[in-house]
């Protein structure tokens, strides 16, 4: 599955004709709003409207805002030499109208914590000290913490999250559909147990502040991920929460145990609270949220119906 990527425009999505944007003053007072002038073009439910901030950045991918409404942009590939950029509103109208960029490199992660923004291409996790006005002190010289993270040029997007005690939680996505012995070929079996699940189809921990890590520092927090873009850290559970990228194509490796309607739909994309140790099951089962259970991958013995 190639990645998705976020239409070039930014929008913030307003409730009854207003959204809360404090880009305008550095201390604004709480519950400020600036009523917004819906220009998206998009369709939205009643009592909602939404703003362009900013237009032809590049192929945008995660965003970290700051408290003052300062937003940092991480593009999938650099733009004019620059993979991040800070968009800042200096007149309070939404608009982002000073726009600066750094970093050289294209990813996807981006995350604010504890004074640093934190950043990732697709092999590495890198970290920028902020000011007093969460702005990047160095945009030059960052602090690697995670290097060497597999990318094999499917599932490559290193998406990341931090806790409140010190940890980074990094997604290696799974270069295969479903671990067959021929990736993506019609009836061709998987393989038990599954070599990928060693170093990807996961979410690694590692720590937050201690540079230079690689795989043998960190933890292997979770497995039977097939690929993880969205993650966060729910601070009022204190867990990770994470929305998996299911497998593809059960029609057309399988036509004689799915139809197409079936293979369009199925398997569920699964959202997912992960503690420690957990394991997901890809690649040998799925969700089917017809049949509310848990079936077992075609390529392991499942028919559509085998529960696992």
């Amino acid at each position: 599955m190639k990645k998705p990527i976020i239409k070039t425009s930014l929008m913030v999505a307003a409730l009854a004709g207003s959204a809360l944007f404090f880009a305008a003053k550095p201390s604004p007072p709480k519950n400020k709003t600036v009523k917004l002038a819906d220009d998206s073009g998009l369709k939205l439910p009643a009592g909602f409207s939404a703003l362009i901030v900013a237009d032809n950045l590049g192929q945008a991918r995660h965003l970290a805002v700051t408290s003052s409404g300062d937003i940092y942009v991480k593009l999938n590939r650099p733009k004019n030499g620059k993979g991040i950029l800070m968009l800042h509103d200096k007149n309070g109208d939404g608009k982002a109208d000073d726009i600066t960029g750094f970093g050289t490199y294209g990813g996807t992660g981006m995350a604010i914590k504890n004074g640093y923004l934190y950043a990732s291409s697709d092999e590495n996790v890198y970290r920028y000290k902020l000011d007093n006005q969460q702005h990047v002190v160095d945009g030059v010289k960052p602090e690697e913490i995670v290097k060497g993270l597999l990318a094999r040029h499917e599932h490559e997007s290193k998406s990341v999250t931090l806790d409140n005690n010190g940890n980074i939680y990094v997604n290696v996505g799974a270069y295969s559909n479903s671990c067959q012995e021929k990736d993506r070929q019609r009836g061709s079996m998987g393989m038990k147990p599954c070599p990928i699940l060693d170093s990807a189809g996961g979410i690694w921990q590692f720590k937050a502040d201690k540079q230079n890590q690689t795989y043998g520092d960190g933890t292997r927090y979770a497995t039977g991920l097939r690929n993880v873009v969205g993650l966060d850290w729910n601070q009022q559970d204190n867990q990770l929460f994470v929305m998996q990228h299911g497998r593809d194509q059960l029609h057309d490796i399988f036509p004689d145990l799915y139809t197409v309607q079936q293979s369009a739909v199925l398997p569920a994309e699964c959202l997912y609270a992960i503690k420690k140790g957990d394991n997901a099951g890809w690649p040998y089962l799925y969700y089917d949220e017809f049949q509310k259970k848990k079936i077992m991958m075609p390529e392991y013995g499942g028919d559509g119906k085998k529960e696992a």
